[in-house]
């Protein structure tokens, strides 16, 4: 269910994420990671970012919105291992591709190309790259975001929160068919735990620059540096 922008509280909190987020580094390039495992709605919140920081009064900067699920390995790499957890977490993405996609050009003011991989269809991409101006604001939004593959490519990372019992029958709702809602069940084992892997070795809550607890749709609390404690699932 996509969330209402509308809702006083969520208003609030996108538009206070939002000015904090523009006032980094002005003029300057500015690369944004926005953080969080499946389902969590990082995606949604990057869009409505985007819209109220084109809303904000002028001065505001340009956003250019990218999303790691454009930089997939093909199937046959992500599951060449196998179907456990840890080959999602480790076989999913093609870091290499984004940096020297998105990040580096976005770095140098060439133009970026927003994604080589369609998952969908299991097949190379070549979308029109995109020109960036000197103050961009570059908002990337993606599971594993703070994997070591990207250290040093943030200005900050929003770290999108909210427990798995939430998370799984929200991210679950996007697809077709049945889908077991219980964290724990054996359909969702390779995700839900690869996602753990990932919250155990990079404690990206605590390394964020904010934590927007998205438990709530319409009730969001934003919180800066991981102030608000505790980790996803364990809550």
């Amino acid at each position: 269910m996509r969330p209402s922008v509308l809702a006083t509280q969520r208003r609030a909190a996108v538009r206070a994420l939002a000015e904090a987020l523009v006032a980094l580094a002005p003029g300057e390039r500015v690369a944004v990671a926005v953080d969080g495992v499946d389902g969590v709605g990082k995606t949604v919140l990057a869009d409505q970012l985007a819209e109220v920081i084109g809303s904000l009064p002028d001065g505001a900067r340009t956003v250019v919105r990218v999303g790691i699920d454009g930089f997939h390995h093909p199937r046959a790499r992500r599951y060449a291992r196998g179907t456990g957890p840890d080959t999602f977490y480790d076989d999913s993405y093609d870091y290499e591709a984004i940096r020297t996609c998105v990040l580096e050009p976005f770095r140098s003011g060439r133009p970026l190309t927003p994604a080589v991989f369609d998952v969908e269809a299991d097949k190379a991409v070549t979308p029109s790259c995109v020109e960036t101006a000197g103050d961009t604001l570059l908002l990337v939004d993606g599971i594993f975001l703070q994997r070591s593959e990207l250290a040093g490519q943030w200005d900050a990372v929003v770290f999108v929160d909210a427990p798995f019992a939430v998370t799984v029958p929200r991210g679950n709702v996007r697809f077709d068919g049945h889908h077991d809602p219980d964290p724990e069940a054996a359909t969702n084992r390779r995700y839900v735990e690869g996602q753990r892997l990932y919250v155990a070795q990079v404690r990206p809550r605590e390394q964020a620059s904010w934590v927007f607890d998205n438990t709530d749709l319409d009730r969001p609390l934003l919180s800066p540096r991981g102030s608000a404690g505790g980790s996803p699932g364990a809550h």
